[in-house]
This record gives structure tokens, C-alpha cells and sequence, in this order.
């Protein structure tokens, strides 16, 4: 016998994707994901496509992912998906040194972050 599988964690008409490690503060990416909530999956393409940051690529690529998960892995309808959620939190801190003067050094971090996106099917067409 083998295990029981997992409960899902989302609802029936919801599906994730995330990307990991991003190279970028979780303050930056936030600008980014702020602008693609609560939009449809093709007006948030649109958004990210034209978006002069350089870490909308990056998630451009999530929201694809999430559109894929939802179409094939979920059966859901992708004339209909809203971006229901895209949460960022940090990832790992890189710690660097800058030499400095009288041979002393200045400590400065690299930051990367985390992204989360969910899109779900709404009840009426955008």
C-alpha cells in the first residue's frame, strides 16, 4: 500500500507557479507584482511584455508557468484566468566586501527573492 496523496492547497479553480531566486530585491520585484494583481492572465502578459524593468521577464516567465499549470495540469479555461495573487518574499542574502580605504573593507549585501503566483477562473469573462 502506498501513502495517501496530499490534499490540495489551493481551491479546484486555482493554480501556482513560483519562481525561486530571483536576482533582485524583494522590494523591486513587489513594484512589479503589484502591477500584475487583480488583472487578467492577457491584460498582466501585456503589462509585463512592455514593463522597461528588468526583472519582468523573470516573471513573465512565472505567469506563463501559472497559465500552463492551469490549462494543462487543472483543466481550466485561460480566456478566463485572473491573477488572483503574486506574493514576493526573500530568498538567500549573498554577503560581499568592498575594499575601502587605510585597507578596510565595506560589508554590502546581494539580495535575491521569491515569487509566487496564483491565478484563478473567474465566475464572469473580463
Amino acid at each position: 500500500m502506498s501513502k495517501r496523496t496530499a490534499p490540495r492547497r489551493q481551491a479546484d479553480n486555482e493554480a501556482r507557479a513560483m519562481a525561486r531566486s530571483l536576482p533582485v530585491s524583494p522590494q523591486k520585484l513587489n513594484l512589479v507584482a503589484q502591477s500584475i494583481r487583480g488583472k487578467p492572465v492577457s491584460k498582466a502578459l501585456a503589462d509585463l511584455s512592455f514593463s522597461r524593468r528588468r526583472i519582468a521577464v523573470d516573471v513573465k516567465k512565472a505567469l506563463q508557468s501559472a497559465i500552463a499549470n492551469a490549462e494543462n495540469n487543472h483543466g481550466l479555461d485561460v480566456d478566463r484566468l485572473v491573477v488572483a495573487d503574486a506574493s514576493v518574499g526573500p530568498s538567500l542574502k549573498m554577503r560581499r566586501f568592498r575594499p575601502a580605504g587605510r585597507g578596510r573593507v565595506h560589508p554590502y549585501r546581494k539580495l535575491f527573492s521569491n515569487i509566487e503566483i496564483i491565478v484563478r477562473e473567474a465566475e464572469e469573462d473580463y
